[in-house]
């Protein structure tokens, strides 16, 4: 399935686990909310406490298979997520970058149905904690590095079809990059890459996952930027069940239009609507999204 929410660093929601065997990732899913960063994702603030507030609605009601056609089930997943994240960025410095901790807690309301099965699950998600180093390149260049560690805080039974929490623990080593005009060009990619552990309830192991946001846009006014952003993604090694890799890499690519307004004193919001397409063993839909920040 398809998850939701983290910051800048990043972002997550819960999964929901499909009883079939086409597949990529336990259920179809990932740890990692694809396509919750946009244009200033390699950009953190200056030194402050910063709560920020994702939040998702996802809808999917076709799952593709390896060859990326719709399997032939009655499938329907809607998902809405609001992800509070408390952003620290020290006035401390480790190898010429910036010290910034994070830490999300996300919000889910889960509904699936699959085969004329239905199951709904409200509650909180996994917890995911971010430490990174974040450089200033020049006014308008700025990056980012770090690791998010996503951890399986999140109500899980697999014997249900609806799961706010995936069982497992996620390591995500992260780069990003942005560029900010305001009166030109701006853009900002977030590059993770996913090594994923065992679930214990089910000896399966989700493959290690290769995964982009990006966002590109144009400064209208100081204070708007309009533009398209949306994700890549790309599962690199097989599942493994009892230690046994059988295959069922899954992929996707998303796009949609996004507008964000920046007050120039800490405080934007970004709006933005995702469609996923080049989708393989995995759910394919659409997600609506809203993100802002606050200085305390």
């Amino acid at each position: 399935m398809k998850c939701t929410v983290n910051y800048a660093i990043g972002c997550l929601i819960g999964a929901s686990l499909i009883t079939t065997p086409v597949q990529a990732t336990e259920g179809g899913g990932s740890n990692y909310p694809m396509g919750a960063e946009d244009l200033l994702v390699g950009a953190l603030p200056p030194p402050g406490l910063y709560p920020l507030i994702y939040a998702e609605h996802y809808e999917a009601d076709d799952f593709k298979g390896n060859d990326g056609k719709s399997l032939p089930i009655n499938f329907n997943l809607k998902a809405d997520v609001l992800a509070p994240r408390l952003l620290y960025v020290t006035d401390k410095t480790l190898f010429g970058g910036q010290l910034v901790f994070a830490g999300l807690l996300p919000l889910v309301d889960l509904d699936v149905s699959v085969m004329g099965m239905n199951d709904s699950e409200s509650g909180i998600g996994d917890l995911d904690l971010t430490a990174a180093l974040a450089f200033h390149h020049s006014p308008q260049f700025h990056t980012a590095i770090g690791v998010d560690v996503i951890a399986p805080t999140g109500e899980y039974d697999s014997s249900r079809l609806a799961n706010i929490g995936r069982n497992y623990w996620t390591v995500q080593g992260i780069y990003a990059a942005s560029h900010i005009d305001p009166a030109g060009f701006n853009w900002g990619v977030k590059v993770m890459y996913d090594y994923n552990f065992e679930n214990d309830d089910t000896n399966y192991r989700s493959g290690q996952e290769l995964h982009a946001d990006y966002s590109l846009g144009y400064g209208v006014s100081p204070n708007w930027v309009v533009g398209v952003g949306g994700y890549a993604y790309k599962q690199i090694t097989g599942d493994e069940v009892n230690g046994t890799d059988i295959g069922n890499k899954g992929q996707a690519f998303a796009i949609g239009p996004a507008i964000k307004y920046d007050n120039g004193k800490g405080f934007f919001l970004s709006v933005k609507y995702q469609k996923e397409m080049a989708v393989e063993n995995r759910p394919q839909g659409d997600a609506f999204w809203i993100k802002t920040v606050v200085k305390f």
